[in-house]
């Protein structure tokens, strides 16, 4: 169990939300849960690809062609195509719009073009994303809420909803999370399943 939900009558002293602003809420409300399920899963990929160089971010294990540089720009690319394209239908644009990509196919780019990128254009790719995104997300809840539709549709015609869009991103987190996982232990032996307490970026 987490320590930020430890039993009252533990003797280990009280854990405040400062200590893990990135844990979701005990008993929130939807919306509540879904931001702190998808922001504690921002944090915990963003600890394991933090703080390290080139070496570290270009580090594969085995046959697998990942890395963690390669998940910093494709989750970076999967943040800013489903708050702009899914959402609204808005093109990619900056600073994706430079590279020529505009997210409608060729999804490898994101992976294999991240080895000609310096750490800090990673990283700051990445936090870029991730910011456009918190701001788009809460604008779109303040218009319409989870139920409302929105730009991406089936063949059939049917509107995904945005609830399906945070979600869809939660699912995304989670797998290549998993991936950072191992992709980290390898590079320097990290290993933990939370960042520790009061954590906070140091990227190079």
């Amino acid at each position: 169990m987490h320590p930020a939900v430890q039993k009252a009558t533990s003797t280990v002293a009280p854990v405040t939300n400062s200590d893990y602003p990135w844990e979701p809420p005990l008993a929130g409300s939807e919306v509540e849960h879904l931001i702190g399920a998808l922001d504690r899963l921002r944090t915990t990929f963003r600890w394991k690809a933090d703080d390290l160089g080139a070496a570290g971010l270009r580090t594969r294990i085995g046959a697998s062609s990942l890395t963690l540089g390669g998940l910093l720009k494709h989750l970076a690319a999967a943040e800013d195509y489903m708050f702009t394209t899914k959402l609204s239908g808005e093109p990619l644009g900056a600073p994706w719009e430079a590279t020529g990509w505009d997210g409608s196919k060729d999804w490898e780019y994101t992976f294999t073009s991240a080895a000609s990128d310096t750490p800090a254009q990673l990283y700051a790719l990445w936090d870029g994303a991730v910011e456009r995104s918190r701001a788009r997300l809460d604008a779109a809840l303040a218009d319409g809420g989870l139920d409302q539709l929105v730009h991406l549709s089936w063949p059939d015609g049917r509107h995904a909803s945005l609830r399906r869009l945070v979600c869809d991103l939660i699912e995304e987190y989670g797998r290549h999370t998993g991936h950072a996982d191992l992709l980290r232990e390898a590079v320097d032996g990290l290993v933990g399943e939370d960042p520790p307490a009061g954590w906070h970026t140091r990227t190079r």
